[in-house]
C-alpha cells in the first residue's frame, strides 16, 4: 500500500522494540513512509503475530521480526550483531494502570529491566540514539493544565506511572554522564484509534483497561456494558477528562523525534496530544455519531490510580519538530468505524 523506495537506496534501520504492539506497529508505519527499515523485536506478551503480516501488507514489503524479550541480553546482543542499527525506538512494556495497581513487581520487573538490558546492548554496539516511549502518567495531577513538559513529575499515583518516571530518570542521568547519547522522550496522551486500512489496531489480550477499546468490545457486543468510572470528579459532567490522540499522530511524532535526534544530542522530552480535552460521556457521544452504534454504559466507583483531567500543552513539539496532530477526536473515531 506504501510505495517502495529505490532498491538502490540503502535504508538506515530502525530497530523497534514492541515494534507487533499498538503503538509500536503504528511506528512501523511511519518509519516505512519516511524513509527508515524498521527492525522489529516483541515477545507477543501484550500482541498478537498476526500483526506483522498485517503491517507487511500495508508497507508493501517483508519486515525483518524478532520473538524476543529484550531482557534476554544474549539474545539481544545477537541482533545488534547481525543488523547495523541508525536508532531505536523503545516501546516495548507493560502499560495498563489498573493491572500495575495489582501487580506492580511484575511492571516494575519488565518495563524497567528491558530498558536496562536495552541500553546496556545499545552501548556495547555504539548506538546512541534513542526515542523512549514514556507516558503522561509521569505528570503530578495536583497542578495547572494544560500540563507542559515543565511541569511538575514524580508523584504519580499507580506502578506503571512510577516505571516511567523512572526510566527517565535513568535516561537522564545517562544523558549526563555520556555525551554521545541523543535521547528524546515522548510523553504521550492517550492515543486511540488505528490505521486508516483498518488492518491493525489496539487489541489487547485480556480484557481492556482503557475507554475507546472498552467502548469498541460493547459495539462489537463482546462486553454487554461500558463501566464508567466516577461521576463525582470537578469536571464539565463529572467524568475523567483525557487527551485523546490519533495513534498515527503519535507515530509520525516518534519520527519527527528520530529526525530531530539526528542534529541534536543530550535528552529532550516533548509532550504528544492534542491539548484539548474530552470527557468521557464526550467520547461516548462522538462515537456514537460517527458509527451509528449505540453504547450502553453505567457509572461504577473511581478507579484506583485514576486522576481527574489530563491534557497537554504540545507547543514545544511543534516549535522544535514541526508536528502537530492532524486528526480530530471525530476522525479517530471515523477511522475505528473501519475495523467494526
Amino acid at each position: 500500500m506504501l510505495n517502495q523506495l529505490s532498491k538502490n537506496y540503502k535504508l538506515k534501520n530502525v530497530f523497534i522494540t514492541g515494534g507487533a504492539g499498538y503503538i509500536g506497529s503504528h511506528c512501523v508505519i511511519s518509519l516505512v513512509k519516511n524513509g527508515y527499515n524498521p527492525v522489529i523485536l516483541d515477545n507477543f506478551s501484550t500482541s498478537h503475530q498476526g500483526i506483522v503480516k498485517n503491517l507487511e501488507i500495508i508497507i508493501d514489503k517483508k519486515i525483518i521480526f524478532y520473538n524476543i524479550d529484550i531482557r534476554a541480553k544474549k539474545k539481544l546482543r545477537l541482533i545488534f550483531k547481525k543488523h547495523s542499527c541508525y536508532a531505536v525506538i523503545h516501546c516495548a512494556g507493560f502499560k495498563s494502570v489498573g493491572e500495575s495497581v495489582q501487580r506492580p513487581i511484575h511492571y516494575f520487573d519488565n518495563n524497567i529491566g528491558s530498558t536496562l538490558s536495552l541500553l546496556e546492548c545499545m552501548k556495547e554496539n555504539n548506538v546512541f540514539k534513542l526515542i523512549f516511549s514514556s507516558s503522561a502518567n509521569v505528570y503530578d495531577d495536583e497542578q495547572q493544565l494544560p500540563l507542559k513538559e515543565t511541569s511538575k513529575i514524580g508523584n504519580t499515583k499507580n506502578p506503571y506511572g512510577n516505571t516511567k518516571y523512572i526510566i527517565e530518570r535513568i535516561l537522564i542521568d545517562l544523558a549526563k554522564s555520556d555525551n554521545r547519547w541523543s535521547i528524546r522522550v515522548a510523553r504521550y496522551f492517550n492515543p486511540i484509534s488505528n490505521h486508516s486500512s483498518g488492518l491493525i489496531k489496539e487489541n489487547p489480550k485480556s480484557i481492556p483497561n482503557n475507554l475507546v477499546p472498552c467502548i469498541i468490545k460493547v459495539a462489537q457486543k463482546k462486553l454487554t456494558i461500558l463501566k464508567v468510572f466516577g461521576k463525582n470528579y470537578k469536571t464539565i459532567d463529572g467524568t475523567g477528562i483525557r487527551d485523546y490522540i490519533h495513534v498515527m499522530d503519535l507515530a509520525d511524532g516518534h519520527v519527527a523525534m528520530i529526525k530531530n535526534n539526528r542534529l541534536n544530542k543530550g535528552l529532550k522530552i516533548y509532550n504528544f496530544g492534542t491539548g484539548k480535552g474530552s470527557s468521557v460521556l464526550e467520547v461516548i457521544k462522538v462515537f456514537e455519531k460517527q458509527t451509528g452504534i449505540p453504547i450502553s454504559f453505567k457509572f461504577v466507583k473511581r478507579r484506583k490510580g485514576d486522576t481527574a483531567a489530563s491534557f497537554c500543552n504540545p507547543k514545544k513539539a511543534l516549535k522544535e519538530l514541526n508536528w502537530k496532530n492532524k486528526y480530530d477526536l471525530k476522525q479517530a473515531m471515523i477511522d475505528i468505524k473501519k475495523i467494526l
